[in-house]
């Protein structure tokens, strides 16, 4: 059995996230973080979610915190604090206002509760599980971030709906930036087993078409209804229950790299990685040579921009 702490649990995203992690069988405890002055409102969270276990007759402790010191014990602390995303604006134009917020927060979780995992959901998410690194002190194994997870199911969705087969007998992925550089492997997707380049349709598989969608999902639900809640909030819930049940997924998360991918690393990125109890491993891969160059350019610009926010963070206060 275990502990969960979701920092940022009275945001959208931290909400939904943890009514789908309350499904867990593994979970024993969960803990409702957030800032100080938020006490009401995550006492009033506390509650509904009680009421809610009465109604399915779950059994879990649930608490509410605004102390630092009540992380202890966590084995994984999930970090979705921060500034959110609006319409017309990327990611990384998130950057330098959660790198701030996200360091503090790191450091503090490498301080109480050393041992946990720490799962990063704050956009723009590859560059602030490199801050989390740096910050918390923690091994790499022990920081990674939701990365391009939700983006591969995003893309296996809509294949499966392409070819009209079930989702599951779909498997793809999509690595490097959780943003504009991602980068489709095609040469790694199949349904039921069998490489889609030796599908006759797939020759009408509109690639580009289906790339288009899945870069502008969050941009989409975000101008539609103000935030993306429900398909973040089970992509954390997925990975958490990897996590929980040992279960040596290999899931796309963003994890800090040094050479498993045609040498190219150092930096923190969406790769394929075995996921368990222990933590995060990026497998090592081998793809096509178009691949290679799209995910070595996807590397360069994070590389850049986590360069520049580590070295502002490292600026004093003016």
């Amino acid at each position: 059995m275990a502990k969960v702490a979701i920092i940022g649990a009275t945001g959208n995203v931290g909400q939904f996230a943890a009514h789908a992690i309350t499904e867990i069988p593994h979970l024993s405890n969960l803990l409702l973080f957030g800032r100080e002055g938020r006490e009401e409102l995550l006492e009033g969270i506390a509650s509904d979610f009680m009421d809610s276990f009465a109604a399915k007759g779950r059994d879990l402790s649930l608490s509410w915190s605004t102390s630092p010191q009540d992380l202890a014990g966590s084995d994984i602390v999930i970090v979705t604090a921060g500034v959110p995303r609006h319409s017309g604006q990327n990611r990384n134009d998130l950057a330098f206002a959660n790198a701030r917020l996200v360091a503090e927060t790191a450091a503090m979780v490498g301080e109480i509760a050393p041992e946990s995992l720490m799962l990063m959901v704050t956009n723009p998410v590859d560059v602030m599980t490199a801050v989390a690194l740096e910050y918390s002190g923690m091994e790499p194994r022990r920081v990674f971030g939701l990365g391009t997870h939700l983006d591969s199911m995003r893309l296996k969705a809509l294949i499966s709906r392409h070819f009209n087969v079930h989702v599951s007998e779909v498997h793809t992925r999509i690595i490097g930036e959780h943003g504009d550089s991602m980068v489709p492997l095609w040469s790694a997707t199949t349904i039921g087993g069998i490489a889609i380049s030796n599908l006759p349709a797939f020759s009408n598989l509109p690639m580009e078409e289906l790339m288009v969608n899945v870069r502008q999902a969050g941009e989409n639900i975000i101008r539609k209804k103000g935030s993306t809640v429900y398909g973040p909030g089970e992509a954390i819930a997925t990975l958490v229950r990897t996590v929980l049940g040992n279960e040596n997924r290999i899931l796309t998360v963003s994890s800090y790299i040094k050479s498993e991918i045609h040498d190219i690393g150092n930096v923190c990125i969406g790769v394929p990685a075995r996921v368990n109890r222990s933590g995060v491993y990026p497998v090592p891969i081998r793809i096509e040579p178009n691949e290679v160059v799209a995910f070595q350019s996807s590397t360069e610009k994070i590389r850049a921009i986590t360069t520049s926010i580590l070295e502002r963070l490292k600026e004093p206060d003016r």
